[in-house]
């Protein structure tokens, strides 16, 4: 197959495949009926999966997770690490609903966009990452292989913004991502 021709499958392929995982974020987003929340967008074959717990103002008033400065933040910290921020999907869960909802939404999101690398920016987008892994939660901090994926816990992206020593603390917790260990 000559290189032009392998250029045009690829693209078929991509544009196949992004289409495919779109129609599962809005399935995995319907599991929530008609109320409006924040959604979550980005890259729909995204290399890292950002998910925050509970919606910031910015967010609320965007619709979307991570309109705010902790959106530039994280995304600030991937392209640092050598992860292209245009390359995350992210997501945030509702103030209110039905944990069993948020687990199945949750893994809905994960096995559509298929990241890599999974960061939960908050110890509640942690927890909810744990719930739809069955449990496992690793330290914060500490990245670890969680159904073939690098499952990262920060201590609260949006929170340390405010606070310097609590920027590094997580600061650290992002750069552990860039270790080979």
């Amino acid at each position: 197959m000559s290189t032009g021709a392998q250029d045009v499958e690829a693209a078929r392929l991509e544009k196949l495949y992004r289409a495919k995982a779109r129609d599962e974020i809005e399935s995995a987003e319907a599991l929530l009926g008609e109320d409006v929340f924040v959604a979550a967008h980005g890259d729909e074959l995204a290399d890292v999966l950002l998910v925050k717990g509970v919606p910031g103002p910015s967010d609320v008033e965007a619709g979307r997770a991570l309109a705010g400065a902790d959106g530039e933040a994280a995304g600030k910290a991937l392209d640092a690490l050598g992860m292209p921020a245009a390359r995350f999907f992210a997501c945030t869960r509702p103030a209110e609903v039905d944990p069993e909802l948020l687990r199945q939404r949750l893994r809905l999101l994960i096995e559509a966009v298929d990241p890599r690398t999974i960061v939960a920016l908050d110890r509640t987008a942690g927890d909810d990452v744990a719930a739809s892994f069955a449990g496992v939660t690793p330290a914060s901090g500490v990245p670890a292989n969680v159904g073939g994926r690098v499952l990262l816990i920060v201590d609260g992206l949006e929170a340390s913004l405010a606070d310097e020593a609590a920027k590094r603390r997580v600061w650290r917790q992002f750069k552990a991502l860039g270790r080979d260990d």
